[in-house]
Parts: C-alpha cells; structure tokens; sequence
C-alpha cells in the first residue's frame, strides 16, 4: 500500500510542476524548429562540402 501512496504522490507532484513550466508560444515554437531545421541543413552541407575536399585530396595524394 506504501508505494501506491508513494506512486500517486509522485504523479501529483509532477503534476504541480508541469503546471509551472513557461511553455513558449506556437509562433516562438515554429520560428525556433525553423531556425534548427536550416542550422542543421547548413552544417551538414558544410560537412558534405569538408569530406568531399578531403576525400578529393587523399584521392589525388594516392595517384602520385
């Protein structure tokens, strides 16, 4: 019976400090994932664009 009483307790806590939480706007929400979605997109070219240098020069060193 002790961790029922401990488990429901817990759940109500949980509850107060949800009810806390600053939650953003939709507007915030969506301008925030675009901004993530296009940095992510960046680095990855600029990662793409890094391997194929690299990959290009060791492939150019090995023909010598």
């Amino acid at each position: 019976m002790g961790k029922i009483a401990s488990v429901i307790r817990f759940y109500e806590q949980v509850k107060q400090e949800v009810s806390k939480v600053s939650w953003p706007a939709k507007s915030e929400l969506i301008s925030s994932t675009v901004l993530v979605v296009i940095a992510v997109i960046s680095i990855s070219m600029l990662c793409l664009g890094v391997d194929y240098c690299i990959n290009s020069i060791i492939q150019f060193l090995l023909k010598i």
